[in-house]
């Protein structure tokens, strides 16, 4: 059986792109008999906020998008991500790095998906681990786990190629897992089976399906869908200020007649869809 997931973060209102998420995520599930889970990725605890998951739940509701059980909170998950990481460690996979992204951009010789790749400084010497970053040694994660290959709904069958990444952070000192690692340990733990995200988020499948090999986990399959972006091609973002959806529901918008507008293509003035895979954040 099909199942799907929306995963907001609450740490600022949702914008028309992340309705589209949702309506994606929702409709798919609902027509293939499956079903759709709400999770909220909320451990960034310094921006993470209450009262974002109240207007999340409302503005979902004003879509008139329902989820299957009670929503999940990755912060009630945070011992999987610290177990995660100390497996890693055991199999030799993780070192320590105190590198500031100032060095590792002054240091870096070639960009990644996520900007300068990491030179693998601290790879080859002592580093305190306490307080540190913990990076993948990407060379070590790849001999490990063999060529991979991953399936998305609309590009076909992919070979992973999370080298591209270099040696990526999974375990943050500032949080208590990166992206990338809490995404695919809770895709596994909620048995998602098809992720459904947007194309600027297309290359993180490489280094998700190289976890999935590395913890042994489940393999989904995923469906990149199209992008909302402004007049300069950049997708919306809360950090500039796109218009909320919660802005749009007090102010008395039918949010039952948006979602239809958003699944038939007909967008706001100023709005557009991009099949890009390099459309700019």
């Amino acid at each position: 059986m099909t199942r799907t997931r929306f995963a907001p973060s609450p740490n600022g209102p949702l914008h028309l792109g992340h309705a589209y998420a949702a309506i994606v995520a929702h409709d798919l599930a609902r027509e293939r008999g499956g079903t759709f889970e709400l999770r909220i990725e909320d451990i960034d605890g310094e921006r993470s906020r209450p009262e974002f998951v109240s207007e999340i739940l409302a503005d979902l509701a004003w879509l008139g998008i329902g989820w299957d059980g009670e929503p999940v909170f990755q912060s009630h998950r945070l011992g999987s991500y610290a177990q995660a990481g100390e497996r890693l460690k055991q199999m030799g996979l993780l070192y320590p790095c105190r590198c500031t992204r100032a060095e590792i951009a002054a240091a870096s010789t070639r960009m990644g998906p996520d900007g300068p790749v990491y030179p693998g400084t601290c790879k080859h010497r002592i580093v305190d681990p306490a307080g540190a970053a913990w990076r993948l040694d990407m060379d070590a994660a790849r001999a490990l786990a063999g060529p991979l290959d991953w399936v998305d709904d609309i590009a076909g069958i992919q070979r992973a190629i999370p080298e591209i990444f270099g040696d990526v952070v999974l375990l943050r000192k500032d949080l208590p897992a990166s992206y990338h690692l809490a995404a695919t340990l809770d895709d596994a733990a909620d048995a998602v089976t098809l992720v459904t995200r947007g194309l600027d988020l297309f290359a993180a499948s490489h280094v998700h399906r190289l976890l999935q090999a590395l913890l042994g986990l489940p393999v989904p399959t995923w469906h990149h869908h199209a992008l909302l972006v402004e007049p300069d091609g950049r997708k919306l973002a809360k950090r500039r200020g796109s218009p909320s959806l919660g802005d749009r529901r007090r102010a008395g918008e039918d949010g039952i007649a948006l979602a239809a507008a958003l699944r038939g293509g007909r967008l706001p003035a100023g709005i557009s869809l991009s099949r890009s895979l390099h459309t700019g954040t």
